[in-house]
């Protein structure tokens, strides 16, 4: 029974993948939807029966092996299925979010011919999402990383008419092939040096054959395992290709790009804890490539006028902010800001995708204004979540980006300076996307003006069933109560502390909400006091053109790897297989001579055939003789 439904989490959304491919344009748009979306609802109730059953039971569900997968040498892989506390808290909000998005995206993609295909990749996202986070091993984990990743890159490009959103689709598939060798040396080097990728035997070996402190393969590994999770979950120096993931329809960056595949980085370095525990220089390295990488991101978004560009760069900031917990060994603070983050910034793209369908199309912030009074219940659960991710008492974001916060003030002073002000950046931008978005005059041509309208049911729903989440779901890890961390202590090696309401601890959530209110108000003074609307492209001068052009980091990867590599392939086609190519002819032409020389030998005549055998008897005949 429990195997019957475990192959019912799994597989559901593989069958609403095959239903789409063969029968989605047939069946139509509506039933299409409708299927994809049922597909990943049935994921969802298998998710809340077995947490519940683990919620109750207290004790995590045995290892489920479906079938011997690998046999060679000592080294024995099953692929197994494992429902424990961290798997399912990642399939609660993989399958709900992903059960909403679906079907905000029946009503998004309505007009589109291939809606089918749109809910196949969809679906099958989902299925590797949740094989990613089920697998009882490293080997089933990269066999749904490598899944996850295929269809990012095909729902990147799925407007395949657009060369742009081919280039930023092949530009994601390969800067995430970078991190995935890192990511595929790190399971080689502990297959080979443990002989075995199962989380709980890796998980009673590490610790042991590392007692001695002298294994230097233990660090190269978790370098390996961290560089992996630098190309999914977009850090430096990776991070480049998700701003340009925005390409893809919205309800693709709300799942994808915000909510799911990109905390799959987070979700593999909290399942290796017990590795990262003995590795105390690769935690440090991943502490300051988060906080760099949160400051760095936040300073971008600052003068984005893309709407989803400034919540991809929101999401590459608030990811370096759990990396940030992560190199401190708060796992389950960064597993906490995990799952508020889920909330609010699918919310957020969501509720930019309804501002997009209102105005058929237009991103750019510029050309927007004067919204809220037309579309308030986008603006409304907008708000919400952008004071969610403000970190604004009593939303998610306050409790979880406080917990990150308080760790680095315990931990490194630098580090939470670097994290406060990525804090600081993030209220004041996203304040900025919403005074520019919703307040003052409305920017855009008259023709948009006369069909602005709130979207419809099958949009907003999600928003406010995501905005509710967002406001509440700071409570399971509230101060004192801390279900969160009771939760995930069994899957933990070392136990983290947790945070007691002290007079330290008020200090900093208030120099925390006074540092986003000073963001808000900011924003405030500049944009709707003054007025302030962003200048064309061609207006921005000095250091904010810098950060307007994302200090040029593109432009540096083109010139020093792009550029060399197209000359390289040129001389390659140009001047070297032109080259090999009169040499393997030459080969050829002095083959085809000499045969062209030797068929004069075959006249036909049976005589001179007699004479040659004669000759060439009497020669072997001389030389064996000759020979004693």
């Amino acid at each position: 029974m429990e195997n019957s439904l475990v192959l019912l989490l799994l597989l559901t959304p593989f069958v609403g993948f095959l239903f789409n491919v063969f029968f989605g344009k047939k069946a139509g748009k509506k039933i299409s939807g409708a299927i994809g979306t049922l597909a990943v609802v049935v994921s969802f109730a298998m998710s809340v029966y077995f947490f519940m059953q683990l919620n109750t039971s207290g004790k995590a569900i045995p290892v489920i092996k479906l079938f011997d997968w690998i046999q060679l040498g000592n080294l024995k892989i099953d692929f197994g299925i494992l429902l424990d506390q961290l798997s399912l808290l990642w399939l609660l909000f993989v399958t709900g979010i992903g059960s909403l998005i679906h079907l905000y995206s029946i009503s998004y993609m309505h007009d589109d011919e291939n809606m089918h295909k749109f809910f196949a990749y969809l679906n099958l996202f989902v299925f590797f999402m949740i094989t990613l986070v089920v697998g009882s091993n490293l080997l089933v984990m990269f066999i749904g990383w490598e899944g996850v990743g295929l269809c990012s890159y095909l729902l990147i490009g799925f407007w395949y008419k657009n060369q742009d959103y081919n280039d930023a689709a092949k530009k994601a598939f390969i800067m995430n092939r970078i991190g995935d060798l890192g990511f595929l040396i790190g399971i080689f080097i502990l297959a080979f040096n443990y002989g075995s990728l199962d989380y709980n035997s890796l998980k009673g070996l590490i610790p042991f054959a590392n007692a001695s402190h002298s294994d230097i393969m233990l660090p190269i590994a978790a370098l390996c395992l961290f560089i992996g999770a630098t190309g999914k979950s977009a850090q430096l120096p990776l991070y480049t290709w998700l701003p340009d993931a925005m390409a893809g329809p919205t309800p693709v960056s709300a799942l994808i790009h915000a909510a799911t595949m990109v905390t799959a980085g987070i979700f593999m370095i909290t399942r290796m804890n017990f590795l990262f525990d003995l590795t105390h220089d690769v935690q440090n390295i991943i502490a300051v490539v988060g906080a760099i990488t949160a400051l760095v991101a936040a300073s971008i978004g600052l003068l984005q006028n893309d709407i989803k560009k400034v919540l991809a760069y929101s999401t590459v900031s608030q990811l370096g902010l759990m990396f940030l917990a992560l190199g401190m060994g708060a796992y389950t603070v960064a597993v906490f800001h995990v799952i508020t983050h889920a909330f609010f910034k699918a919310c957020l793209f969501l509720g930019s995708g309804s501002v997009i369908h209102a105005l058929h199309g237009e991103q750019d912030m510029r050309k927007m204004g004067g919204l809220r009074k037309v579309m308030p219940i986008t603006f409304a659960t907008m708000l919400i979540s952008t004071l969610a991710i403000a970190g604004i008492f009593p939303f998610a974001g306050f409790w979880s980006k406080d917990e990150i916060l308080m760790v680095a003030f315990e931990h490194n002073k630098v580090l939470w300076i670097v994290g406060s002000i990525a804090s600081i950046m993030t209220a004041f931008y996203m304040f900025r996307l919403m005074y520019l978005t919703f307040f003052r005059e409305f920017r855009g041509t008259e023709e948009q003006k006369h069909h602005l309208h709130e979207s419809p049911s099958l949009i907003t729903l999600p928003l406010i069933i995501l905005a509710a989440l967002a406001t509440v779901g700071g409570l399971i890890n509230l101060p004192g109560s801390n279900w969160l961390n009771h939760f995930l202590e069994p899957i933990l090696a070392t136990k983290h502390e947790h945070h007691a309401l002290g007079s330290q601890e008020y200090m900093l959530m208030a120099i925390a909400l006074t540092g986003a209110i000073i963001g808000i108000v900011w924003a405030y003074s500049k944009y709707i006091k003054q007025g302030f609307v962003p200048k064309e492209d061609l207006e921005i001068t000095g250091f904010s053109k810098t950060i307007y052009n994302k200090y040029y980091v593109d432009e540096f990867y083109t010139s020093l790897i792009v550029k060399p590599l197209n000359g390289l392939s040129n001389f390659f086609r140009t001047t070297l297989e032109p080259t090999l190519g009169k040499v393997v002819y030459g080969f050829g032409t002095v083959t085809n001579g000499i045969g062209n020389q030797g068929k004069k030998l075959q006249t036909g005549s049976i005589g001179l055939y007699l004479f040659a055998f004669v000759i060439g008897l009497l020669a072997i005949v001389s030389y064996l003789f000759l020979a004693q």
